[in-house]
């Protein structure tokens, strides 16, 4: 059992506020689950939002991105042991998440990340990176990436909404890696990252949504021009002009072909009714929580898939930003998250940094 004692805790109440406080160090709550020493956790839009929406007097530790060292580990645990160095994604609305000096998470959503990823660059990982597994896979069904047909797949265009996004930056490296082309990424300031990931000589392009709808539209049905119908769609910013513009594309794709209903299946990764979509365009939620109820199997063996991809280098962490003083930057980092500050960037801490923190300045 870890030493008993105090630590330092973050909790996000409504309105964006944040308070620390001393906050028992968690046991394990299961022999399934891992009780991780953190060393830099990562923030969500999430973070900030489920607050305002599930409001708490106390506040509520909402962060569930983790990369620690393993502190304990429960019966039934056999892949890790103290003293490990790992990534984890914490589950949603449980106690004990990253905002704080010690996390656990189950450890079949735990990982081993190598030296060579740092814990700032394996704090922004789980839950975007999930969600794009969770969305591109479970979802939209696309290949897997080590199926037999992926090195010689037809062609299969893909549209990604908000590809520099952190969400949308991780389906791009896994539909590469599926061999998936086209991909239509549209992004706005940060165009210029999202293309240094792309494949132009496949038909991969980057489409800038700050020219205006109707050119988006317009250079979506350009970059198909020759292609099959776009029949897949993950939205990773799913709300306003995202949803009328995919909407418009199936439509238009159904007059150009006068085959009846469009066909197709369009993703979103904010819950709600998306309304406009042609009669015969399935769509889903793509809801990341899935894999610590139904979908474990799948988280398990994604989260070992990313694992492998940063030690191969092909699969890369998002662009981070460290804001100084650990639980105490969380306020202000999620301020900016709100106000749309951010932008293809992940904001995370190192919790060391936290004056008063136990574990002082232990970097690792």
């Amino acid at each position: 059992m870890v030493r008993s004692g105090t630590m330092k805790e973050a909790l996000v109440r409504k309105g964006t506020k944040v308070n620390i406080v001393d906050s028992p160090i968690p046991q394990l709550p299961s022999p399934d689950h891992v009780l991780i020493r953190i060393v830099v956790s990562g923030s969500n839009p999430k973070d900030w939002k489920l607050p305002d929406i599930v409001p708490s007097e106390k506040g509520t530790n909402e962060g569930d991105d983790i990369a620690g060292i393993v502190e304990e580990v429960g019966d039934n645990v056999y892949e890790f042991k103290p003293g490990d160095r790992v990534a984890a994604f914490h589950e949603m609305r449980t106690p004990a998440g990253s905002y704080a000096e010690y996390g656990v998470a189950w450890a079949h959503t735990t990982f081993h990340i190598q030296k060579e990823t740092s814990f700032e660059e394996a704090a922004a990982l789980p839950l975007a990176a999930m969600t794009a597994a969770v969305g591109l896979y479970l979802r939209l069904k696309l290949p897997q990436p080590w199926s037999p047909e992926v090195p010689s797949q037809p062609e299969i265009p893909l549209i990604i909404y908000g590809a520099s996004s952190s969400v949308g930056i991780y389906a791009l490296q896994f539909a590469l890696r599926s061999n998936i082309h086209p991909i239509l990424c549209v992004a706005g300031n940060a165009k210029d990252y999202v293309e240094g990931f792309i494949d132009k000589s496949k038909g991969d392009v980057v489409i800038d949504y700050r020219e205006g709808d109707d050119a988006v539209v317009e250079k979506l049905k350009q970059a198909l021009k020759g292609k099959p119908p776009v029949r897949h769609v993950l939205d990773a910013v799913s709300h306003g002009s995202s949803i009328t513009n995919i909407a418009r594309v199936f439509a238009e794709q159904q007059d150009a072909q006068q085959s009846g209903k469009a066909k197709g299946h369009a993703t979103f990764v904010l819950s709600g009714e998306k309304e406009g979509l042609p009669e015969g365009v399935d769509q889903s939620i793509t809801m990341v929580g899935t894999v610590h109820k139904d979908s474990r199997d799948f988280g398990f063996v994604y989260f070992r898939y990313i694992a492998r991809g940063l030690r191969e280098g092909w699969f890369k962490s998002q662009r981070t930003e460290v804001v100084p003083g650990g639980l105490a930057g969380i306020e202000g980092a999620l301020q900016n998250l709100k106000a749309g500050k951010a932008s293809a960037t992940k904001y995370v801490f190192r919790i060391w940094e936290t004056e008063g923190a136990r574990n002082g300045l232990t970097a690792v």
